[in-house]
């Protein structure tokens, strides 16, 4: 019997607005708890709520990025529930008319394509932050009505890594469109996981377990790769499983049964009768598609054709939005050496990176520093091996690379006549190794090349180094 999991995921994803989406309550993360409440977001008798037009926009943004078609019309409808975080005991959603609906997303796995078709967006509020204590919980409601959208897919996904990297996918998406900060840590994304196994040719589905409020995107590999395991062996040993909603533990790394799930009519959808309905113009929606940015796929196409970078290069730059800036602008300080500034950003920049856990932005090295940098390199005024010692001292204190090269003496000598010189020493003093290569030891010929970098202080032009020597030798 050969099993086959079904993966669905329904991602939330807090939009980056300024206020709140029924009230103008200021959206801050970092803000004292319960500072940014009024009666609207409190659920105060009386209070009606004013629906921000930002969160609507961004979330037919949101649609446009990944090709839904967009509902001129929508609602929002109440979903019941009795829960400390929500004060309302209910929350405000959109049930059976959701803004957008259709669309599909571009995965690659294992360097296969696979498209996962969205089921639908829907803007609703989010609710308030709980926190348990040994003796007692608290709850933060500054969150409790910042705009959240949520993104469900269809049961596309089979594996563990295909959700990891839709969700890599859609972050990249939501990021290039600024829609949201996309924050993890501050809980901007988090992803309801629906799985369940069944027979490979069956047509119907296994027993469904929803694993709620995955924060991080390895939490989500590592809570599939446990679950799917636990329901596969229910299943070959004959184990009954029931439809229910599962918390994971990430320090345990098993997930365990929170309550059995529950049907949408455990909720009580019915329209929000003090809201008015969604209405758009097609017009409206041409406008909002119209002030979209490159978004990456585009990004990565036009890199490969007006800048010429092979595939890889253009592939690995649009991963990281901030990251494909600061490309940009190396660029352009560069002159237009694109290869040259690729190969500096994916491999010290980059590495740089991912030992500070920073972004570009807090880098020391400027993109108008590494482009003048790249362009000493070019101009032959400095080698590669001083240039990524240039690159040290940027990292460290940053500054003008041509001072830096100045100031240290780095500047690399081209003169055929001064480096004939160090090449001649070089050769006279290792009778030996000049032997070893008229033998035909062609390893004899770098420790020469080694030795004229030493006396020379790495300031010679290995170019013209290897044509002296084997000039000389010869």
């Amino acid at each position: 019997m050969t099993l086959l999991p079904t993966i669905g995921l329904e991602t939330h994803v807090q939009l980056n607005t300024r206020s709140k989406i029924w009230c103008g309550c200021a959206v801050e993360t970092a803000a004292n708890p319960n500072t940014h409440v009024c009666p609207v977001c409190m659920g105060y008798p009386g209070a009606l709520p004013v629906l921000n037009k930002e969160a609507v926009k961004k979330t037919v943004q949101t649609g446009l990025m990944l090709g839904c078609t967009i509902a001129l019309k929508s609602k929002h409808d109440r979903k019941s529930y009795f829960y400390p975080d929500m004060p309302k005991n209910y929350q405000i959603t959109q049930y059976d008319q959701p803004l957008c609906l259709g669309g599909s997303l571009e995965i690659e796995v294992s360097g296969r394509q696979k498209t996962v078709h969205i089921n639908r967006i829907h803007l609703e509020e989010d609710v308030g932050k709980s926190t348990h204590l040994r003796g007692a919980s608290g709850i933060d409601y500054n969150r409790a009505g910042t705009p959240l959208m949520e993104i469900v897919t269809e049961p596309d996904l089979h594996s563990e890594e295909e959700a990891f990297a839709y969700l890599t996918a859609l972050k990249r998406i939501l990021e290039y469109g600024n829609v949201s900060h996309c924050n993890l840590e501050e809980g901007n994304i988090r992803c309801d996981v629906n799985v369940s196994v069944a027979e490979a040719d069956s047509h119907m589905l296994g027993v469904k377990a929803e694993i709620k409020n995955m924060n991080t995107f390895r939490g989500v590999h590592r809570a599939l790769v446990y679950e799917i395991k636990r329901q596969t062996r229910a299943v070959e040993t004959g184990i009954p499983l029931v439809q229910e909603t599962r918390r994971w533990d990430d320090d345990q790394g098993m997930t365990s049964s929170m309550r059995t799930k529950e049907d949408a009519h455990d909720y009580r959808y019915f329209p929000d009768p003090d809201l008015a309905e969604i209405a758009l113009s097609a017009e409206q929606v041409e406008v909002w598609g119209a002030e979209l940015p490159e978004l990456p796929e585009r990004r990565r196409q036009r890199f490969i054709r007006d800048l010429e970078l092979p595939d890889y290069d253009a592939a690995v730059l649009v991963a990281d939005l901030h990251v494909a800036n600061y490309f940009e602008q190396v660029v352009a300080a560069a002159a237009g050496s694109a290869k040259a500034s690729s190969n500096w950003v994916m491999t010290e920049v980059m590495r740089e990176l991912s030992e500070s856990g920073g972004s570009p932005a807090d880098l020391k090295v400027t993109p108008k520093a590494l482009g003048t940098l790249i362009l000493l390199v070019e101009k032959k005024v400095l080698n590669h091996a001083k240039a990524k010692e240039v690159f040290s001292l940027l990292v460290k204190s940053g500054g003008d690379p041509e001072q830096i090269v100045k100031n240290e003496g780095w500047a690399q000598v081209s003169d055929s006549s001064a480096i004939e010189g160090f090449v001649k020493s070089v050769i006279d003093e290792n009778p030996s190794v000049v032997e070893d290569y008229r033998n035909g030891k062609h390893a004899a010929l770098q420790f020469l090349m080694g030795q004229v970098m030493r006396v020379s202080k790495g300031k010679a032009n290995p170019k013209i180094v290897l044509e002296l020597l084997k000039e000389m030798l010869a």
